[in-house]
């Protein structure tokens, strides 16, 4: 079932656009997190390293200070240390390493003698370990902070870390299999997240236990009532009774649609995928794909986002994607593509790597400020003045980027990703390298073949690939692309397209080059969307567009695309980066409503409008934006 393996990030040497938001990541959010995360940014309090440091002071028995901040505080660091390692793979830099072994220290010194970690329950509720696993996030954490251990080891050789993380890993194996307690995580991560260990380590414990977790959730659905009736506290009341928010009604191979907390689902299910692609699971294999297809046959946003819902952070019933309430969390996105890599490492087909696209490129993008120093948990398709952040039903759709919030899962996971998008662009099997995304770069493979490309994507639709070595380079053709067309050493192609993918036979010192079609084009929602009806959608390339009150004034609600029209570039915005390209539009605005009703109809005025890619919206106002707009064609 394993078809391919990704490469290591240090493979990626990337260039362009991915460049751009890899320096992004390295010189801004990597120094900036840590110091939020240090309490020194003068943003919302972290507390993530004092925790560790009082959690080493108790272990001591010497006086100390509380926990501060949500429960699963500790993942904070581990997302953040895995983002620097992968930055150092591709960039050495002695000043980030030091703060990386900086906070390794801490966490060495917070780790128990049996081998425990988790600082709230360090500090403050030794006796209540592994008591609440509903809510208390203790393998949540440790799954984040294994992911780290392992991505700092690739990238430094240092096994500090490492060995922490399998003493962690080897307590929680004792305390679930040796011990036979029962459980499994309320939030998913640490499945994934002890594939990785295996096959770092080999440590068959590891996968032993993936495997316990996954194959146990749900063979009790009444497991965490009985928990929360055995204990006579609580973390943030819970309700032990919904399996579904926590994917726990039925066992995993049962379950047919995604349900529940977003994340927590696209973390178990990528889990599942890895196990499935690594011990040639075919079951478990049929229940990702069904899945798979009840996530993007019935409930993906435009844009790539999930999770409909601010209530329980959530999917919703089918085709349920309001835009100006949607929730669509940057790490729900982010978890997507972790599920989408599996998916192509036991499937080989092109529309896994469409959806990474998808979200890559405009959910996650649109979580990060400019700047890369402030941050949306919240991504939605619409923002209105005066309703979205204000009203009830809106609060948490903000027109604004916070610098930092009290649950700051998104802005470290958004770093990790970016700093190893290597992995998810690139992969191989055999004497073949796959190309699932247009990263440009220089990147290196195990067959020993190696490629550069280049590429102005996601503006710019040529993709050139110069080969050395010799191999077969299989490309994905992008499902939007209405013609791909194909050259070898300047001479047109018709290569074998099997399952969206582009299949070419090279040789050392062949050039391969792409035109993709990158017309932009309108997109209509189903009628079974009953929120989005007699709208559409601007996208080119893999970008959704969206219409902003900078370059529009204040009539976007009044407003309509003139979907006959054709969308061309329009004059660039310096308040943009140089490559972002603004299209105009013909459109129409409704004038001469000023009451509240009135039995006049409106007139219908001819106006061209703007739109930009809507991960770069909030970057120049507090204003009004749609990506769906009423359309019309007079």
């Amino acid at each position: 079932m394993k078809t391919m393996k990704s490469i290591p990030v240090s493979a990626y040497k990337s260039s362009g656009f991915i460049g751009d938001y890899q320096e992004l990541v390295r010189k801004e959010m990597i120094p900036y997190q840590y110091r939020v995360m240090k309490d020194e940014a003068g943003t919302e309090k972290s507390g993530v390293f004092s925790n560790f440091i009082n959690a080493g002071k108790a272990l001591r028995g010497e006086e100390h200070g509380d926990f501060y901040g949500m429960v699963f505080q500790d993942s904070d660091a581990g997302k953040w240390l895995e983002a620097a390692a992968y930055s150092l793979a591709s960039v050495p830099d002695e000043q980030l390493e030091a703060r990386a072994d900086e906070l390794i220290d801490l966490i060495a010194a917070a780790q128990d003698k049996d081998g425990y970690l988790d600082t709230r329950f360090t500090i403050s509720d030794r006796d209540r370990r592994w008591e609440n696993l509903l809510e208390a996030h203790e393998l949540y954490c440790a799954g984040h902070l294994i992911e780290a251990a392992c991505a700092y080891y690739e990238a430094t050789g240092k096994r500090k870390l490492l060995d922490v993380m399998q003493r962690c890993a080897a307590h929680i194996h004792r305390h679930f299999i040796e011990e036979g307690r029962p459980g499994f995580p309320g939030h998913p991560e640490i499945e994934l997240a002890l594939m990785k260990l295996y096959r770092l380590t080999s440590d068959k414990r590891c996968l032993e236990l993936a495997k316990h977790f996954i194959d146990t959730r749900g063979q009790d659905p009444d497991f965490y009532k009985k928990e929360k009736a055995s204990r006579d506290w609580t973390v943030w009341g819970n309700d032990a009774s919904n399996g579904d928010y926590q994917q726990s009604s039925r066992p995993v191979r049962e379950q047919t649609e995604a349900v529940g907390h977003a994340v927590r689902a696209v973390y178990l299910y990528t889990g599942m995928a890895d196990l499935a692609s690594e011990t040639e699971d075919k079951e478990l294999f049929n229940a990702c794909r069904r899945l798979w297809e009840s996530i993007v046959n019935r409930k993906l946003y435009i844009t790539g986002g999930i999770g409909s819902t601010v209530h329980g952070e959530a999917f919703s019933v089918d085709f349920d994607l309001p835009p100006d309430t949607a929730y669509s969390e940057t790490c729900a996105a982010i978890g997507l593509m972790f599920f989408a890599s599996r998916m192509l490492e036991n499937d080989i087909s092109g529309e896994y790597g469409d959806v990474m696209e998808q979200a890559f490129y405009n959910t996650v993008l649109a979580g990060i400020q400019l700047d890369g120093q402030r941050f949306f948990y919240v991504n939605p398709l619409e923002a209105v003045p005066g309703v979205s952040g204000v009203a009830p039903t809106h609060r948490h759709t903000l027109m604004k980027r916070p610098g930092w919030y009290a649950c700051a899962c998104c802005p470290p996971n958004a770093a990790r990703l970016i700093s190893s998008i290597g992995k998810y662009a690139y992969a191989e099997s055999g004497d073949t390298v796959y190309c699932h995304l247009f990263a440009p770069g220089k990147v290196s493979f195990e067959n020993g073949s190696s490629l550069h490309c280049e590429t102005g994507y996601p503006y710019g639709f040529t993709v050139t690939y110069k080969i050395t070595g010799c191999t077969t380079l299989a490309v994905r053709v992008p499902h939007w692309s209405r013609e791909t067309s194909f050259f070898k050493n300047g001479e047109a192609i018709t290569p074998e397209i099997r399952k969206g993918y582009a299949y070419i036979p090279v040789n050392d010192g062949d050039e391969i080059r792409l035109v993709i079609d990158g017309k932009p084009r309108f997109v209509y929602p189903s009628e079974r969307i009953h929120s989005l009806s007699g709208k559409a959608a601007l996208c080119m390339g893999p970008l959704v567009y969206c219409f902003e009150g900078a370059d529009n004034g204040d009539i976007i609600a009044a407003s309509y695309v003139d979907t006959g029209s054709e969308a061309k570039p329009a004059f660039p915005d310096p308040r943009l980066p140089k490559n972002a390209l603004r299209l105009a539009v013909g459109g129409y605005v409704r004038a001469g409503q000023e009451s509240l009703y009135s039995t006049a109809a409106p007139r219908l005025e001819p106006r061209e409008l703007y739109a930009i890619p809507y991960c770069l919206w909030g970057n120049r106002a507090e204003n009004a934006m749609r990506v769906w707009m009423d359309a019309a064609r007079l």
